[in-house]
């Protein structure tokens, strides 16, 4: 039995062009259902990594508050992590703000934890990378509708970054959701930064290598990187940004939206202690000498008026030898620092390199 938005979906005029049958299999597949009490309930399979995260750390809540209360809200997000679709949305939900159905890779759909997604966290499983004009057709419908009872998150990079970087915007969801013509719409940028990212030495020799693994085998490597993991998630918020006035159809103009979305989410981006020793770092390097890079790193990124959270050399230090050096990552010698994993250590300085004139320019 079709449910409500099944049925709006395939009545719409853009859709009726294509097989009955093959717009249906797409609905099904793209259904979702949000029950979040059931959702905080369940012990969740990366529930026991989740505790090692320290969440608490959300910035310009108020943006969100105050945006609610009149508005459908389409949170565009970065996307680090396969921890992001429970830290951001729990954000929400911790404060009180409603949460809203999130777009995830279909990749994260297979076995139990799709089944949770589709029936309880109200994740949208998303073909990333298909043309097939009927599918495309269908996902936008789709949206346009769950746009009528719920808000939407998506990331704007697609997928997660294996490098680092922040990646180029992606149009797609965005228009998707622009094209509901909802006039009481707004977008809100949002950043997510960690100390550590959990499967920061997956991605980052999956970037070396240009090969992405399956997700099965890449959960059970997160949970080898659990042991003794420890990090903080920043979420930050931006100012909603309105969409009055833009002209769906051209895709100048979208385009011009998404990069202006990317540019404050680059903006908002925390700027943790691990991305400065990172960014900073050599080979080898004395501790005196570290401090004074991170130092002028931090003062050119204060003059470009980045979301730090230390002020000094000194400080990134003492907070990011020891995790780093605990996840394999450099090595501390009395006075000096030496690097161990190479890759994993460019993975993190790349994480600012939007904010910086001349990128990957320290190491």
């Amino acid at each position: 039995m079709l449910d409500d938005i099944s049925e709006a979906v395939l009545a719409r005029e853009d859709v009726l062009k294509y097989p009955r049958e093959q717009i249906s299999g797409y609905l099904d597949e793209l259904t979702t259902t949000q029950r979040y009490k059931i959702y905080r309930a369940l012990q969740h399979p990366l529930y026991p990594i989740l505790r090692k995260i320290d969440r608490k750390h959300v910035e310009n809540l108020h943006h969100v508050a105050n945006a609610v209360r009149s508005h459908r809200i389409v949170y565009a997000s970065n996307h680090k992590s396969h921890t992001d679709y429970l830290v951001e949305p729990l954000a929400l939900d911790d404060n009180g703000i409603r949460p809203p159905l999130i777009a995830a890779g279909i990749n994260l759909f297979g076995g139990p934890l799709g089944l949770l997604h589709k029936h309880v966290t109200g994740a949208i499983p998303i073909r990333r990378n298909t043309k097939d004009p009927a599918y495309l057709t269908t996902l936008k419908a789709y949206v346009s509708e769950i746009l009528k009872k719920h808000d939407l998150f998506f990331y704007l990079e697609g997928g997660r970054s294996y490098s680092g970087e922040l990646k180029p915007a992606k149009t797609g969801l965005l228009h998707a959701a622009l094209q509901a013509d909802r006039t009481d719409m707004l977008v809100v940028p949002v950043a997510i930064a960690y100390d550590l990212v959990l499967e920061d030495h997956i991605l980052a020799h999956q970037a070396a290598k240009k090969r992405q693994r399956p997700f099965t085998r890449e959960l059970a490597e997160m949970v080898r990187y659990a042991v003794g993991y420890r990090s903080r998630a920043f979420t930050t918020f931006g100012a909603p940004i309105t969409v009055t006035g833009l002209d769906v159809q051209s895709k100048t103009e979208i385009l011009e939206l998404a990069r202006s979305i990317r540019t404050r989410i680059g903006m908002l981006y925390k700027v943790l202690p691990t991305a400065l020793f990172a960014a900073a770092m050599r080979p080898s390097i004395a501790r005196r000498d570290l401090e004074s890079r991170i130092d002028h790193l931090i003062e050119e990124l204060a003059a470009k008026r980045a979301n730090l959270s230390v002020t000094s050399g000194r400080h990134a230090i003492e907070a990011a030898a020891e995790s780093l050096e605990t996840r394999g990552v450099i090595v501390a010698e009395r006075s000096r620092f030496r690097v161990r994993e190479r890759t994993v250590l460019r993975y993190y300085a790349r994480t600012i390199d939007h904010l910086l004139a001349m990128p990957g320019r320290t190491h």
